[in-house]
């Protein structure tokens, strides 16, 4: 496993290093924001613990424009927040958002739960494009049915099975032939 470790501070980075300890994998400390995101994306870790202390609201922005763009759990330790600042942590992807809790002891369990949170975000939005995916298809396909239904005066049972039939007889799916009837349709002039 490989931990980026995001902290200005040296003697705070080393408490969660302490709490790293006996974790087998890579750390590597990044100590400054300049190039962060280049940085991160160069050493690609699996997992993003930033330690920011009692940040600016133009810091937090920083760093949540960072998170926005990575697609890996990410711990964020802070010493103070309020409202604003846990609604954009959340907004931004932050895996888990820790107030005033940098112990060494915490930091394995935090690693866990933020890595848990973001498994189980991916899984809930790669269910959710998934859904308007089959969305999407079912809308083009009772599209396709419904321009067979008027141009060849038949029910919507009788176009969804010419949509099939085509579709078993050129070895394609429903939706390739239902996108072909939408996109012929669209050529001829219709709507």
């Amino acid at each position: 496993m490989k931990i980026a470790i995001i902290d200005e501070n040296r003697a705070r980075a080393s408490i969660i290093e302490e709490g790293l300890a006996g974790i087998e994998g890579e750390i590597h400390l990044i100590s400054g924001r300049e190039g962060l995101l280049a940085r991160i994306e160069q050493i690609a870790p699996d997992i993003v613990l930033m330690d920011l202390g009692n940040p600016s609201r133009d810091v937090l922005e920083e760093y949540f424009t960072v998170s926005r763009v990575l697609a890996r759990p990410i711990a964020m330790f802070v010493d103070e927040s309020d409202d604003d600042a846990i609604a954009a942590s959340i907004d931004a992807g932050v895996s888990a958002y820790v107030v005033d809790g940098l112990a060494a002891g915490r930091i394995r369990p935090l690693l866990d739960l933020a890595v848990k949170r973001f498994n189980a975000f991916a899984r809930l939005q790669a269910d959710l494009a998934e859904a308007k995916g089959k969305l999407a298809e079912r809308e083009t396909i009772d599209r396709a049915k419904r321009i067979l239904m008027d141009s060849k005066r038949i029910s919507e049972p009788e176009a969804y099975a010419e949509l099939r039939k085509k579709a078993m007889s050129s070895s394609r799916r429903i939706i390739d032939i239902a996108e072909a009837v939408v996109t012929a349709h669209g050529l001829m002039g219709g709507n």
